[in-house]
Order: C-alpha cells, then structure tokens, then sequence
C-alpha cells in the first residue's frame, strides 16, 4: 500500500478569521459572503488557544434558542480550544480522528500556528483519490 496525502495536502489555506468580540450578526454575514460554514477566532496571545465557530453552532445555540444575532457575541458560543490536526498528518488518520469524535471540521496547525482548515468531506474525497489513482 503507498502513501496517502497529508492533511496540508488538501486543506483550506488561510481560513476565514473573525473577533471574539464580534456579534454573531456579523460573523452570519461574513459566512455568507465568503460561502464558508466555519470562521477561526485567533489566539489573543501566545497563552491562548485558537476558537473556532461553525453554522451549526449558530443554529443551536442562537437561532433555535431565540437569542438576539446583534447582542450574542462570537465567544459565548465558539468552542475553545478549537478541534486540530497536524499539517503532516496522513489523510487516512485524520478521518479516523475526527469520525471517533464527531468532527465535521478541523484547524490545520503547523507547530502551533494556524495552517488551515480541513472539513471530513474534503479528507474523505482526498483518500477515495488517493485510492482511485493508486497512491494509496
């Protein structure tokens, strides 16, 4: 069996960022204006973890509980630490890694600094390729 392709391989370089202090308001329009489903909340410092916030997150714990898009802000409701890969890893354990956890989405870290952003749909096409073209 070859190799597969590594998580930097495939991944969505220089995600779409956005404040902690920004209002959920905004982060819905800059998902639609960038057509993205995810937005990367960067480290305050070199002590903190990047956030990361998703659609589904806004569903849940926004829109389907009523709260007000202007006055709830991206902190409240972003998870932090953000889920990570390695920029090296094998596409092949990354899917492992983010199916045992239920992960749609993923920060792509190379030592501690931001690489990109992988999706379990972007990793799964990857290794389908890599078995369909025999480098896997």
């Amino acid at each position: 069996m070859g190799k597969f392709p590594t998580v930097a391989e495939v991944m969505h370089p220089n995600p779409t960022v956005i404040d902690g202090l920004a209002p959920i308001a905004d982060a819905l329009a800059l998902m639609r204006r960038q057509k993205v489903a995810c937005l990367i909340v960067p480290r305050r410092d070199t002590n903190d973890e990047y956030g990361m916030l998703l659609i589904t997150d806004i569903a849940r714990e926004v829109v389907s509980r009523n709260r007000p898009l202007s006055r709830t802000q991206v902190y409240e409701i972003m998870t932090k630490p953000a889920p990570a890969l390695d920029a090296a890893m094998s596409v092949k354990y990354a899917i492992r890694h983010m199916e045992r956890f239920a992960l749609t989405h993923c920060m792509v870290l190379n030592g501690r600094d931001l690489a990109g952003v992988v999706t379990l749909k972007t990793l799964t096409y990857a290794y389908l390729d890599g078995i369909e073209n025999g480098k896997a």
